[in-house]
């Protein structure tokens, strides 16, 4: 049986790393086999990518560029990384994916859609995840969380409220057209829900069968 892939997307800050331990546990749990992984970033590549990607000294990147390095990584990540795990019956929990680019590259950042849809394609072919769990929370809660930490913030989340506000968007609007690809999970709602729910969608889905 071929393994799925599940991604945690959706606002900087809505707990995207806290719901993947939770889910952790629950696989490891019930002896399911399992890697998480991330983008940018998820192989040696990929990494290297990361690094240029968040590094705030280059704020002269333009959005055609980020584009750009977004895809190649994640060309990187299918081929060497995400693809064989499913081959294998392992299932993959990627910590952003594919619907990232859409809402921070298409909406966010103003690419045109069809120039964003062309690079996933270029980078995936007709791979999708099987399942994109959006945790959606405002922008300015969400950014709040993140400063809180106290770890300084990246490129990618030093950016003004208007385009997170946009990018947020972009995910509810990915979801609304696509309602069996994306799942959105109220990311204001008390942790435990936000794990039961998210826990839910994964559940139901690794059981589906293979089309």
């Amino acid at each position: 049986m071929r393994g799925k892939l599940i991604v945690l997307d959706g606002s900087n800050g809505a707990g995207k790393s806290t719901v993947l331990k939770h889910i952790k546990k629950h696989l490891d749990a019930n002896s399911i086999e399992y890697i998480t992984t991330r983008e940018p970033g998820g192989t040696e590549i990929g990494d290297k990518i990361r690094t240029i990607l968040l590094d705030k000294s280059n704020s002269a990147m333009c959005s055609t560029t980020e584009l750009m390095l977004f895809a190649a990584g994640r060309a990187q990540h299918l081929n060497e990384k995400i693809t064989p795990a499913l081959e294998k019956g392992i299932h993959v929990i990627s910590d952003r994916f594919e619907s990232a680019s859409v809402s921070f590259q298409h909406y966010g950042r103003g690419l045109p859609k069809e120039t964003v849809d062309q690079l996933n394609d270029l980078a995936l072919g007709n791979f999708r995840p099987d399942m994109t769990i959006i945790l959606d929370l405002d922008p300015a809660i969400g950014l709040k969380r993140v400063k809180d930490r106290g770890e300084g913030l990246d490129r990618m989340e030093d950016i003004d409220i208007s385009f997170l506000e946009r990018a947020r968007q972009g995910y509810l609007v990915q979801a609304k057209n696509h309602p069996n690809r994306f799942k959105v999970i109220d990311a204001l709602q008390p942790l435990e829900g936000v794990v039961h729910d998210a826990i839910t969608t994964l559940d139901q889905i690794i059981k589906q069968p293979n089309n």
